[in-house]
């Protein structure tokens, strides 16, 4: 793998819209470096026969079924309310109509 420069860095935070200092551009170099050579590593790995996947482990859905069911009436919604006006919880205004 090729060594990254300076200037690479900078082409890099050009890129993301970064400002970089002269201190942080020559950090980076670096730290950058380190993670490209771990990218290396992890890509050695072998995969051949390995499926795809999203996790390490079996991930099943815990959510319940949909299932259509009676809900409160209006008015049983409504019965605790301060206010009610057409069906609906009446609450203070807090926006200016502008």
């Amino acid at each position: 793998m090729a060594d990254l420069t300076r200037d690479d860095v900078a082409h890099l935070a050009g890129l993301a819209r970064i400002d970089l200092s002269d201190a942080e551009l020559d950090r980076m170099v670096g730290e950058l470096g380190v993670i490209l050579e771990s990218v290396a590593t992890v890509q050695q790995a072998p995969i051949e026969g390995v499926e795809p996947m999203s996790h390490p482990m079996p991930i099943v859905n815990v959510t319940r079924p949909d299932v259509v069911r009676p809900s409160l009436a209006p008015e049983d919604a409504l019965a605790g309310a301060p206010q009610a006006e057409q069906q609906r919880f009446s609450v203070p205004r807090i926006l200016d109509e502008d």
